[in-house]
């Protein structure tokens, strides 16, 4: 991923925390790992169920985890 791409994906994000940037698209969230030069990308729903991921297992744990500890503070407080 250019450093282009990561910043326009930290601007439009709604939130970012620990180097993931979180995006509400839709009924959706989406977390990329801007943190990775390759685009690892997950998408869940606003429960935290994974729909769809290109991260691997132990990245999508501390994705989850972060999602969980801070969706509060997203605006409109989906979560």
């Amino acid at each position: 991923m250019t450093e282009a791409k990561k910043i326009a994906i930290a601007d439009a994000a709604e939130m970012i925390v620990g180097g993931y940037a979180f995006l509400r698209k839709d009924d959706n969230i989406t977390i990329v790992n801007l943190n990775r030069d390759d685009e690892h990308v997950m998408v869940i729903t606003k429960d935290g169920k994974m729909l769809e991921s290109s991260m691997d297992p132990i990245e999508q744990v501390i994705a989850l985890k972060k999602w969980k500890e801070n969706a509060q503070f997203m605006e409109d407080e989906i979560a």
